[in-house]
Parts: structure tokens; sequence; C-alpha cells
């Protein structure tokens, strides 16, 4: 295989989880790494769990995520069609053809004796598997029970006591015994093929030289390679990512949290942060490094660095590259992107500027990890506080904290356009006048101005509100603070 091809191939059964981000991530580096091409492959052939409208969202979401990928359902290329369902005739020929081989076979037993079998062998401590029961069908019987129109399904037929050894990119060699595998259902009875066929047929077919996928599908890589060697064909490099984890070191599931993407699109996330953070959940840089652009993560990624063991998600890594990434942004992007989150916000029928949103922004850069919060740590530049944070109040607020407020709003209305210097030098001519420490006097200008103790620049938000603005905000604390 001369060109590299890769895929990510979801299930429409509902979000798009993390794990599966991590998978189709990977792929799109290595693809990009290596000139290949990343193609996106729709499995939608287990009925049972598909969710209607979930493969347009996860087309959606793989998108935001700015993993473009070459070929797909809505981008044409030469190996479509790229959804399962539409290439059952497809998988009818090849599961004829191993029949036809004698490497697959057809089975008819019902779901009664099935249940009887698992009973049994559950009971007597042996290994589940089917016990080739329909091998002993003779072809007139076979005949006899398709004509009659009896359910069936189409089994592999693995060998028995045989050594299957692989080679894997994460992991290197892994062996297996084919007396612990059982007789695949390759073919089920509505028609429809099972993962197992479908995909080793279409990543033939479509060409995919590497099959990057995670460790739960392992164990089924033995089925896989009797496929590729009952047809003959050519059999791609593997490699199985290790699982996601929790910080107990469960398995990552949504009982401990979030685990679909959308999820965290929907909290805020920025993309970006995203991608870095799945990109670090197993695989690392000799300089462990840690902050990568899309652009940067091409460059960088290697699959040998891949880890064979689990990977913690850590919510606290991922909220800090959030913020990371955040204050990398521009001051015109993060005012977009505050206009955009003001204008759904609860003070959205106040008319604002975008050059009032840009010295938001400016001023409150370093203290936030998300769009919103410039907005939910920081209300009282969009709104006057009517309440006092009373930690603060009983603290800081003085008996002498009225007066010396008062005369710095008499200063300030003094001047015609005060800058942020005109704020800082009153403020340090009345400490020094009044002969008390700059702490006891910055700290209730805070409180009225804000209603709370901590925050951006003290001049930086009094330059912002505006002259009459921080003189109404005076008077108001000053007539509602009693002491």
């Amino acid at each position: 295989m001369n060109e590299i091809r890769v895929r990510f191939a979801p299930s429409p059964t509902g979000y798009l989880h993390v794990g599966g981000l991590r998978t189709a991530l990977y792929n799109y580096l290595f693809a990009k790494k290596n000139g290949g091409k990343f193609i996106l492959r729709i499995e939608d052939t287990d009925r049972t769990r598909y969710v209607e409208g979930a493969a347009e969202q996860l087309l959606d979401t793989l998108k935001w995520t700015g993993l473009e990928y070459d070929e797909g359902p809505d981008k044409a290329g030469d190996f479509g069609p790229y959804t399962q369902s539409e290439r059952l005739d497809i998988y009818k020929k090849y599961a004829l053809e191993l029949i036809e081989k004698g490497k697959a076979y057809y089975a008819f037993d019902t779901p009664e004796r099935l249940q009887e079998l698992r009973d049994y062998q559950y009971a007597n401590k042996l290994q589940p598997k089917y016990d080739k029961l329909a091998l002993n069908l003779t072809k007139e019987e076979v005949n006899e029970k398709l004509k009659a129109g009896e359910p069936y399904v189409i089994r592999l037929n693995v060998p028995e006591n045989e050594r299957i050894i692989a080679k894997d990119l994460v992991r290197g060699l892994v062996e297996f015994n084919t007396d612990i595998i059982d007789d695949q259902v390759l073919m089920k009875s509505d028609g429809f093929p099972t993962y197992h066929l479908a995909n080793v047929v279409d990543d033939h077919l479509m060409g995919i030289s590497h099959v990057i996928r995670g460790e739960e599908w392992l164990s089924s890589l033995p089925k896989h390679i009797l496929l590729y060697q009952y047809f003959g064909w050519e059999i791609p490099e593997f490699a199985h990512l290790p699982l996601l984890l929790n910080p107990d070191k469960s398995k990552l599931s949504k009982r401990q949290g979030d685990v679909a993407v959308e999820d965290y699109k929907n909290k805020g996330y920025l993309k970006e942060a995203l991608v870095n953070f799945v990109a670090l959940l197993g695989w690392s840089t000799s300089d462990n490094r840690e902050m990568f652009s899309l652009e940067e993560l091409v460059e960088e990624f290697s699959i040998d660095r891949v880890h064979k063991s689990g990977a913690v998600f850590n919510i606290e890594k991922l909220n800090w590259l959030n913020a990371e990434h955040l204050r990398k942004k521009s001051n015109e992007e993060l005012t977009n992107m505050l206009r955009s989150e003001y204008d759904k916000s609860r003070f959205a029928e106040i008319e604002v500027s975008d050059k009032y949103l840009s010295q938001v922004v400016e001023a409150m850069r370093e203290r936030v990890s998300f769009v919103n919060e410039y907005i939910e740590k920081s209300p009282y530049f969009f709104e006057r506080p009517t309440e006092y944070d009373q930690a603060v109040l009983q603290k800081r607020w003085k008996e002498d904290s009225s007066a010396f407020l008062k005369a710095y709003a008499d200063k300030i209305s003094e001047i015609e356009n005060p800058t942020k210097e005109d704020y800082d030098h009153i403020l340090h001519q009345l400490a020094e006048e009044w002969q008390v420490g700059i702490g006891k006097v910055i700290h209730p200008l805070r409180l009225a101005l804000s209603g709370v103790g901590i925050g951006p620049g003290m001049f930086d938000l009094a330059f912002i509100l505006g002259k009459n603005e921080v003189i109404a905000r005076i008077n108001l604390a000053i007539e509602k603070i009693k002491i």
C-alpha cells in the first residue's frame, strides 16, 4: 500500500463521544503528517441502536472541531457510498463468497437453542461460543431451509487451535489462539452485516492502509485477520489506542461526567482547547510540551509515541488549556466572541458598543477561562450593583469610607474626561491628604463600583465605566451602605 489512507467510522447511535473524537483526531493527524487521506464512513448497520439524525449531528460536530475529512457521505470520493446501509448488496456478495470457499456457513438456530447453549456453557464454566452445530447440515438440508424461508445468519468458520500473530503499531506483537474465538455472525437475520464483515470489506475496498481505533476492538483483531486471509486480501497496519479513564481509573463513562463532544461545545469550551486536550490523552511529545494548535499537532504527531496504558481524563487540565487558548486569541476575536455571548445574555437589551466590549476584554483577559465568564464574573460592567458583598463590607468599609468616596466623586466631577491615570492620581492625592494607606481607600471604592472585593485593575474598571457612572455608583453606595 503506497498511499496512506485512514478512516474514522462512527456509528450514528447518538452523540460523538470524546473517545471517538480522539480516534478521529489521531487518524486525521496520521494522515496529514504523512500526506495521506482521511476518510469518514458512517457504520449504521446496527439498526437496533440507530438514532435518527445522529449521522448529521456527527458530521456537524466533526466539522466544528476542524477535522476536515477528504472523503465522506457529503464529500464525494472514488470509493463510495460512505454510508454502510447503502452498501448491503456488497456485503451479501462477499458473505456468499466466503460460504462458497467453506470459510463461512449458514446457521438456522432458534434464539431458544442459543440461549440453552449459553446457559449450559455458563453452568459448566465453558468458553461461551457457538458449537458449530450448523456445520453438520448437508448442502441439501441448507438449500431446503433457505427455500422454506427459515431465518438464518451467516457465521465465520474459525479454525481450531491455530495461532494468529499480528503486529500492532502501539502494542507490538500480539498473539491469539483461535480456540477462544467464536464463530462470529457476519450477516444477521435482518440482512444487515455485523461490524466485523462490513468493516473488513469496506476497509479493503476503500484502500485503507492503516486502521487506527480504540483498544476495545483489539479482541476483534484475530477475526478480522482471518477475514483478510480468507479473502486473500492485503492486511492493513493496525494500531489500537489506549482506553480513556475516569480519575478513579475506571473506564470513562457518563456516570462520572460529560463524555459527549457536544456537551463541551455547549459549555463554552473552545474547539482548539478540546482538540489539544484530547490529543494528549494517550500521546505525548519528547519534550512534554502541552500547548498545540491543530497545525502544530500535525507537525508533531507520531504514532510511535502513543501510550499503551489508559489515559486519565483530567478536567482541570482541559480547563487550563481552555484558558490558555482563550488568552492567545486577539482582542478582536475575543470581542466578537463576547458580542455573541452578550447578545444571548440577560443584558442583551442594554446596548453596548463593540468598543466597550473590547475594553472589558482587555481588563478581564487574564481573569477568565471561558468567554461567558466575561459576563458571569463581571456583571458590574453591565449593571450597577444593588447589593454588596457582606464579608468585604464588614472588613473594608469603615466609618470614614462614605466621606472619602464623597470627596473622591467631587474631585472626579471637576475633570471633563478623566483618564485612567486621573482616577489613580486623585485617589493617591486624597489618601495623602487624609494621611491613610491606599488600601483603606481603594477597597471601599471597588466595593462601590462593583459590589465585590475582587476584579480587574481598579482604575481600569473606573475608566471603562466612565465618569458619570463612577459618580452615580459612589452616590448609590453612600446611600445604601450604613454602618
